[in-house]
């Protein structure tokens, strides 16, 4: 199968064409705001990090900004810093490699939030005007790579919505394409399961690891995170136990082989099934699956969440009925739990709208602009 899609100098295919504005520090978040505002066609990523974190924290954050500046539904890229924030020389460098155009703006260099905006407002539509003249292009399917995400959990999701989504992934994989998935802390209790699924031994120890990690920084704020979770909503919509909520969470995933556990920021060394060492909650967890170059993300919720992103697409699929119709404003697709279809039909049809995503169909949350704020995770204090 094919979709329309923007070729980038990299060989990665974008869904979207977009003008990226990036603040690196979150004390330039308002001067990157400013500038999409003001500019059509531009989109911003703002967040709350990028200074006072340890130094591990610090390497993560901006291996997560070079990350989602190489994202290829990027056309091109816009840095807007504080400037005491420390070197930021090396995200500008790591997006520049992908052959997009970079540029940045220095708030304390130009003069002032005000002149930065100005000039960053020139450069973007210059930028624009640069990649308006970008066509789609048939590409195959094997181009995909898609972020999968599940939250606001209940009883229909572990049952319908994320098999579904596993069986789409399923798809794009034997497709020669590549999937994503994470949320560690959702795993706990299925770790062995996910263990007999990895490629090798390194895989399936790296994935207890990353679990026993969750517990552990957990444990040292006195919390015992297998009794702290379910969440309320969680327990509400049906769900018993945190081992419950992941075995319906890790389905998500498909039934192929784990290739490798990715750090957040990272990119797959290649095609096929990838685990992503990140998040629940949702803001910072669609940026992680963004960073590692996500060009659509398949989101299944049971309640109805209704995060977007900023310039990734989020199709939100839910087998709920009542979810769908009392939050439509929100829900892409409902799986059909009633119906006689198998779940590989449901996964070829959830599969196929994908594609009409992928090739510029408009999800419910771009159409609302919802996921307008996210974040960036880290796992120290910031001081």
């Amino acid at each position: 199968m094919s979709f329309l899609g923007y070729k980038r100098a990299d060989g990665t295919v974008g869904v979207r064409n977009h003008v990226g504005i990036i603040s690196t520090v979150t004390c330039a978040n308002d001067v990157a705001k400013w500038i999409s505002d003001r500019v059509p066609g531009t989109v911003s990523f703002t967040h709350q990090q990028g200074c006072g974190n340890p130094g591990p924290d610090m390497a993560h954050v901006h291996r997560t900004l070079s990350g989602l500046g190489a994202n290829p539904n990027l056309g091109a890229v816009l840095l807007v810093s504080l400037g005491c924030e420390g070197p930021v020389d090396h995200i500008q460098q790591a997006i520049a490699r992908t052959g997009k155009p970079v540029e940045r703006v220095v708030i304390q260099e130009i003069g002032g939030a005000s002149k930065a905006f100005e000039e960053g407002a020139r450069i973007a539509r210059g930028m624009l005007t640069a990649i308006s003249e970008l066509q789609r292009e048939e590409v195959n399917d094997s181009n995909l790579l898609i972020g999968i995400k599940c939250g606001a959990s209940d009883t229909t999701q572990g049952i319908a919505a994320n098999p579904t989504v596993g069986a789409m992934c399923d798809l794009i994989v034997r497709a020669g394409g590549t999937c994503v998935f994470g949320e560690t802390p959702e795993m706990l209790g299925t770790e062995h399961i996910l263990y007999r699924r990895a490629a090798n031994e390194t895989v399936g120890q790296r994935i207890y690891d990353i679990v026993a990690d969750v517990e552990k920084r957990a444990a040292i704020l006195g919390v015992d995170i297998r009794g702290a979770n379910p969440s309320r909503g969680n327990i509400a919509g049906g769900l018993t136990t945190i081992e419950e909520k992941s075995l319906g969470a890790i389905v998500k995933g498909g039934t192929t082989t784990i290739q490798g556990v990715l750090v957040h920021g990272e990119r797959p060394p290649g095609k096929g099934l990838f685990l992503l060492d990140g998040p629940g909650q949702e803001p910072k967890a669609v940026t992680a699956l963004a960073a590692a170059g996500a060009q659509i993300i398949v989101f299944a919720t049971g309640l109805g969440a209704p995060q977007g992103f900023p310039f990734v697409p989020v199709v939100k699929v839910t087998a709920n009925p009542r979810t769908a119709e009392h939050l439509s404003e929100h829900i892409d697709i409902l799986v059909d739990i009633f119906g006689d279809a198998s779940l590989e039909t449901l996964g070829a049809q959830l599969y196929q709208e994908t594609l009409r995503v992928a090739s510029g169909r408009q999800t419910k949350a771009e159409a609302l602009n919802y996921g307008a704020y996210p974040d960036i995770w880290t796992t120290g204090t910031v001081f």
